[in-house]
């Protein structure tokens, strides 16, 4: 018997996900990524689960487009069985705008509201674009079968009090400006699990979600609902993240244009691309390499101190939100999984909440899907793998 197949895509602002699960087991038989795009050099790396053989292939400059193709070649190449069962595909797509808040059949309608919505996440909506027009030259007879999953549909549930912006009503009521947040599929499967682990009902369950990567956002989450959250209209409000500048004044952008001369499009590419841990330590934007000279660079220690207050500000906001009442702390994300240094450094600026690290526990290499890094009598803290990929299979099978 042929088992069915979904390929999953995940195309973020410099990399891309790749992965085949299967419907009948309910597991993932491959997953992949291609990393660093946009550098010199392009790491793609592929991992089969049946025989846990794992792959790693190096090219210099490999575009977007072409790892798109080279993703597919490879499935058809090398992974035939999987390719011909594929029976369907499901995209992440950042932002939706106004006018889409829950998974939808790709249409040409949907895709051009998608394309609408670029301004909403101008890193993430064109690059979601690429993948869902190539998987459509590339599986024409899937054509019907290609599914857009939101990161913004988990926070649907924010009341007005929190997304509504303290501008003119006009803008709201005409133009749908408020925040809509992001990340929301990672926040939603980190919801699910934490629940598993704290053996409750999800709808009885008050966390803090810290997905902290290259783009990072923070989610309060009570009785299994999103009720705030850190990103805004676009992805690029919040905390301070790799390239973007997080939440700022307003008058900055009114002051680099009347007083330093430079024009709107300058503007938002310094905040968009040139910002965040890459313009306060005038290095990079990779975690990986700023972590390594904290003690040597004095702006990285800087830009990485800033990164972690702004994280802890927002924490501590959001007991307000959640009444005091907070039943785990949640580290998810490349950042929050993998850097023990950074979780030591946000706990101990919150411990006075309630939080107590576990340090063995913390820098012990897990290499689990979660796994706990406090002592006994403290708030629960999980550090939960981001799986945003089995959240899109699922709502993928689910409209198929």
């Amino acid at each position: 018997m042929k088992k069915k197949k979904i390929l999953v895509l995940n195309c973020g602002s410099s990399t891309i996900k790749f992965s085949i699960f299967d419907v009948e087991e309910k597991i993932f038989c491959l997953i992949g990524i291609i990393d660093n795009l946009g550098t010199k050099n392009v790491c793609a790396i592929w991992k089969i689960f049946n025989n846990s053989e794992e792959k790693f292939f190096f090219q210099k400059n490999l575009s977007y487009e072409k790892s798109l193709k080279f993703i597919f070649e490879l499935l058809k190449n090398k992974f035939f069985e999987y390719y011909r069962n594929i029976i369907g595909i499901g995209h992440r797509v950042v932002h939706g705008g106004d006018k889409i808040f829950k998974t939808e059949q790709i249409t040409s309608k949907i895709l051009k509201q998608i394309k609408l919505s670029i301004n909403f996440a101008p890193l993430h909506n064109p690059k979601n674009i690429l993948g869902i027009e190539s998987s459509l030259k590339f599986f024409p007879h899937l054509s019907l079968c290609n599914f857009a999953v939101f990161d913004t549909m988990f926070h649907q549930t924010i009341p007005k009090v929190s997304f509504l912006y303290a501008i003119p009503y006009f803008f709201y009521k005409n133009y749908k400006i408020r925040r809509y947040g992001a990340h929301g599929i990672n926040h939603f499967y980190v919801t699910k699990k934490s629940a598993l682990l704290l053996k409750k009902n999800i709808n009885t369950i008050n966390l803090i979600s810290c997905h902290l990567g290259s783009g990072a956002s923070i989610t309060a989450i009570r009785n299994g609902k999103s009720i705030d959250t850190s990103m805004g209209l676009t992805p690029l409000e919040g905390l301070i993240m790799g390239t973007r500048c997080g939440d700022i004044d307003p008058s900055i952008i009114f002051y680099m244009y009347e007083i330093l001369g430079f024009s709107i499009l300058k503007i938002k590419k310094i905040l968009t691309y040139k910002s965040g841990l890459l313009g306060i330590s005038e290095l990079s934007s990779d975690f990986r390499i700023l972590e390594k000279q904290y003690n040597i660079n004095m702006k990285i220690k800087f830009a990485i101190k800033s990164f972690c207050y702004r994280i802890s500000k927002y924490i501590s906001s959001y007991m307000v939100a959640l009444k005091g009442k907070l039943h785990a702390l949640i580290f998810t994300g490349g950042i929050g999984e993998n850097s023990s240094f950074i979780r030591k450094k946000i706990i101990k600026k919150i411990h006075f909440l309630g939080f107590k690290l576990d340090v063995v526990k913390n820098v012990k290499r897990n290499f689990l899907y979660y796994h706990s890094i406090h002592k006994k009598n403290s708030i629960p803290i999980f550090v939960i793998r981001a799986n945003e990929e089995k959240m899109i299979a699922e709502e993928t099978l689910r409209f198929l």
